[in-house]
């Protein structure tokens, strides 16, 4: 996932304007944004609905009014293809390689460590915490 934040942040580096002296460096925030973004992404992405609008409302401010445009459709780009990378993993294999775990944890609060169901995030035990799927509504 290194890859993509990496190549984002390359994209837009040479369009940031400069910041106060003293004050924090826009293109570190900007990498630490694009960083953060693709971290959540690949790990939590369930519950980070919109991740290409979240990030450009982050770093927006380190750009001129003309370049904005041009902003938002790169962090679309990169975005959009990190999750055709995630959607293209094999579902019992987590980025790293590692096989899947439950994402519950037990009653001492130690973490689940038995196998998902398929396509799943919970193992037979904790099946009851999976949120249900959105219905389709019935056609009349």
């Amino acid at each position: 996932m290194y890859r993509f934040s990496r190549s984002m942040y390359r994209e837009l580096a040479p369009r940031v304007i400069d910041g106060t002296p003293g004050g924090p460096s826009p293109r570190q925030e900007l990498l630490e944004a694009c960083e953060e973004t693709i971290r959540r992404l690949a790990v939590d992405r369930r519950y980070f609905a919109r991740p290409a609008r979240s990030l450009f409302s982050r770093i927006r401010v380190h750009f001129p009014i003309s370049e904005q445009l041009h902003v938002y459709t790169v962090v679309e780009r990169h975005v959009s293809l990190a999750i055709e990378f995630i959607d293209a993993l094999p579902p019992d294999v987590c980025l790293d390689g590692v096989p899947r775990q439950c994402r519950a944890s037990t009653r001492k609060g130690t973490p689940c460590q038995r196998d998902p169901l398929p396509g799943k995030d919970y193992c037979p035990s904790h099946k009851h915490l999976e949120e249900p799927a959105e219905l389709d509504p019935i056609a009349a």
